[in-house]
């Protein structure tokens, strides 16, 4: 068995409620993703989900515990180090695309590119093929406004690609889109870790998304629990 992209150990996090009092999201979780493997983590409104998505991405600190990327701790980072490593290393898909809305599909893939230094000429090329692959070859020229939903969200997908990351993760990204475009979502993260061997961690309500992962896990009770192994 390999290392795994992304590893969580015995993570917790609490917040202060409105009356003083402590209130536990995450008791202990631990959670280990290799490369190639497409985990869902559902759970209950309210589990912790996008707290636990936000840990894993070094968006926020655990109360204890602690998470490694690639075998480096991110324990002790300064934040410079942690933007560092989200912007080099990981890629980010939520419910809304956040493209922006002046840019071509093109120029929002390319952008993260660009803004790591990658020449215009190679930004633009990496930024096409991306977008090809994702079923988006004849729509490179369009604005966000002119995309459909699952469209705008497929070009999330290849800008959260066009850096090379390690890790994928992805807080309900269907969960804005209807019947027929979630499907062609879904069908796109189903390949997505195996095609890009890449580690994917999706958290969702959506069955139908969870149920092409490789693991489907869930939060209870601030304990993640694994559902089906296949």
């Amino acid at each position: 068995m390999s290392d795994p992209v992304i590893a969580a150990r015995e993570l917790r996090k609490n917040y202060r409620g409105g009356d003083g009092g402590t209130i536990e999201v995450l008791r202990g979780v631990d959670l280990a993703v290799e490369t190639g493997e497409f985990v869902a983590v559902t759970g209950e409104s309210g589990s912790g989900k996008s707290t636990l998505l936000h840990l894993l991405g070094a968006l926020d600190r655990p109360t204890a515990g602690r998470v490694k990327l690639d075998g480096l701790d991110y324990e002790g980072l300064s934040p410079e180090a942690l933007a560092a490593l989200r912007n080099g290393r990981m890629g980010f898909v939520f419910q809304f695309h956040h493209l922006l809305r002046d840019f071509t599909a093109l120029e929002n893939v390319a952008l993260p590119l660009l803004i790591g230094g990658t020449g215009p000429a190679a930004a633009r090329t990496r930024a096409r093929e991306l977008l090809e692959s994702v079923g988006l070859g004849g729509r490179l020229s369009h604005l966000p406004a002119q995309l459909s939903g699952g469209e705008q969200q497929r070009t999330a997908v290849a800008r959260a690609l066009a850096a090379g990351p390690a890790l994928i993760l992805a807080d309900e990204p269907s969960g804005n889109l209807d019947e027929r475009n979630a499907a062609q979502l879904h069908a796109l993260f189903a390949g997505l870790a195996r095609d890009f061997q890449i580690a994917v961690v999706v958290v969702t309500h959506n069955r139908a998304l969870a149920g092409l992962a490789d693991r489907i896990l869930t939060l209870h009770e601030g304990v993640l629990l694994e559902m089906v192994a296949r």
